[in-house]
């Protein structure tokens, strides 16, 4: 979780002083960074359709990771900067993208994540 937080920080997404893109992360800018749990995202949608949350963690477990990513961003960052919402709660978030790109954040490469190595 720990190498997460730190890729999260570490992440070249905004232009340079010169518009070239992929050259700064959020430290750069001093940005802020807004950390939403999202547990949908490890739904399984294999087989039919409807999505499968059977492979995710409880309750207790998935708030415990939560809040130790969020201590972890905050403690690698400005702790003021990092915000983060309500954990198991209806929320609506508003953000403007900028540009058509979805990132998938992954550490610990295939082998980790098939064996259900948590970071």
């Amino acid at each position: 979780m720990e190498s997460m937080a730190n890729k999260v920080l570490r992440l070249k997404l905004w232009e340079d002083e010169s518009g070239v893109t992929w050259k700064k992360n959020v430290k750069d800018i001093n940005g802020e960074v807004l950390c939403v749990s999202q547990f949908t995202l490890l739904a399984k949608t294999t087989k039919g359709t409807k999505p499968d949350f059977h492979g995710a963690a409880n309750p207790e477990d998935a708030r415990r990771l939560y809040q130790y990513f969020v201590e972890r961003v905050r403690a690698g960052y400005q702790a003021d900067r990092v915000k983060d919402g309500r954990f198991q709660a209806m929320m609506e978030v508003a953000l403007v993208n900028d540009g058509p790109v979805t990132l998938e954040v992954n550490v610990g490469g295939k082998v980790a994540q098939e064996n259900g190595k948590k970071d």
